[in-house]
């Protein structure tokens, strides 16, 4: 078993999104939960950076695969459609209420995921490099 290294075990206990760091899609859902976030719970990291393929190692997930989004709540991952769905609960509010979209059975909401994760680049593009974040909010993004 991967034991977690000190300077990274108080991130484990945060509620931690992993997303694919060149994606515009990504960083523009990024962009939003930030902006959605008011109580700042939520923390952010790059599947591409030391915390993000650490978490990957941990959990036995590919390390240079980037078409999952992943909810790192409290230790547990959540991924795909089930991540964005914990994401929305988790923010709580008038968000809370997406979480509905659980009786939708895990297959067919994956699919959904899959064919737009497949599809990113080409719909919405990539950058050549990971976002970095302003000072304001580099509190917020791990690394």
């Amino acid at each position: 078993m991967l034991k977690i290294p000190q300077d990274m075990s108080e991130n484990f206990s945060k509620n931690v999104i992993l997303f694919d760091g060149i994606c515009n899609l990504c960083n523009d859902v990024v962009n939003l939960l930030l902006d959605l976030d008011k109580s700042n719970i939520l923390y952010f990291s790059s599947l591409q950076s030391d915390f993000g393929q650490f978490v990957l190692q941990k959990f036995n997930l590919p390390t240079d695969n980037f078409n999952s989004f992943i909810f790192l709540k409290k230790g547990k991952i959540y991924q795909k459609s089930d991540g964005a769905l914990e994401v929305c609960r988790t923010l709580g509010g008038f968000w809370k209420i997406l979480y509905f979209f659980k009786i939708i059975p895990t297959f067919a909401r994956n699919a959904i995921y899959e064919w737009v994760a497949q599809n990113r680049y080409r719909w919405f593009g990539k950058k050549e490099y990971c976002r970095v974040p302003t000072p304001n909010l580099q509190a917020r993004f791990l690394s």
